[in-house]
């Protein structure tokens, strides 16, 4: 694993500067992610106070809401507040399934219904959400090359991939992002985070503090914190950036104080004693 350096910054695709620490907007949606928000003008209020902090890459996806999420980020935010990515193959049910769905009519349609929400001329960063069992990765993909093509996507990104998916892809289109589970508790993905450095390709780790189940990191990650006067979240959060400089953590709250607690993670500078208790 290569050591994290001090820069703060990542290129996204080598050309599009981001500050490493994101924000993830699942969370802005109504209960068990599903409809409105109980309060919108809330909603818009974080997303406003996180680019006031100076988040600049917010992201979000057609199936959180489904299209909640993505109509707030475009009410909230104009065009140069932040890189937005967004993500399209999954369908999302009333009754709380996350059904895979790849097909290539599909993920175009998601990607225009995604423009209109997000009031762009085209999206900043379009992720296939997952891959779909049903529809072959290759077409999968291709549309999402032919999207960028046409000029509806400026970058193409994938979430939820294995190393060889990876590989696959990179031979049909530039990725410049990968966004897979991984946090101090759930190191699964390391080969893939190992890929993305090789490729200098962005790695954003969802579920970045483990949903607050961290298992057997919890005692060390609350020594860690308990030395730096700090949180837990925000140790492990630290962790993610310090971990890699390909890194681009995304945690999501709904709420100010929240966004502002994990901002300031960006400060905390873990010793070496710290990574060896973490590792």
């Amino acid at each position: 694993m290569a050591p994290a350096n001090d820069s703060d910054t990542f290129d996204i695709d080598g050309d599009e500067t981001v500050h490493r620490m994101g924000y993830g907007a699942m969370r802005i949606t109504g209960e068990a992610i599903i409809g409105r928000p109980e309060d919108e003008d809330s909603a818009r209020d974080v997303l406003r106070r996180a680019v006031e902090l100076g988040v600049d890459f917010v992201d979000t996806a057609d199936s959180y809401g489904p299209g909640v999420s993505e109509r707030l980020v475009g009410e909230a935010l104009d065009d140069e507040d932040a890189l937005v990515a967004t993500k399209a193959g999954l369908l999302r049910t009333r009754d709380g399934d996350w059904l895979p769905h790849g097909d290539p009519d599909f993920l175009e349609n998601q990607a225009l219904c995604s423009l209109d929400r997000l009031g762009a001329d085209s999206i900043d960063l379009l992720q296939l959400h997952r891959p779909d069992p049903d529809t072959p990765f290759e077409d999968s993909v291709h549309r999402l090359a032919e999207l960028k093509d046409a000029g509806l996507v400026d970058h193409v990104g994938l979430s939820n991939v294995s190393v060889d998916q990876l590989e696959t892809a990179r031979d049909i289109v530039d990725v410049a992002t990968v966004q897979n589970e991984y946090n101090v508790a759930n190191r699964d993905h390391e080969d893939v985070l190992s890929a993305c450095e090789d490729y200098d390709i962005g790695f954003i780790p969802y579920f970045p503090i483990g949903g607050g189940d961290l298992g057997e990191q919890r005692e060390p990650l609350e020594a860690v914190a308990d030395d730096h006067d700090a949180t837990v979240r925000q140790v492990a959060l630290a962790w993610l950036l310090d971990r890699s400089p390909v890194t681009l953590p995304i945690p999501g709250t709904s709420s100010v104080d929240h966004l502002e607690s994990n901002v300031a993670a960006t400060r905390l500078s873990l010793t070496d004693d710290d990574r060896e208790r973490l590792a």
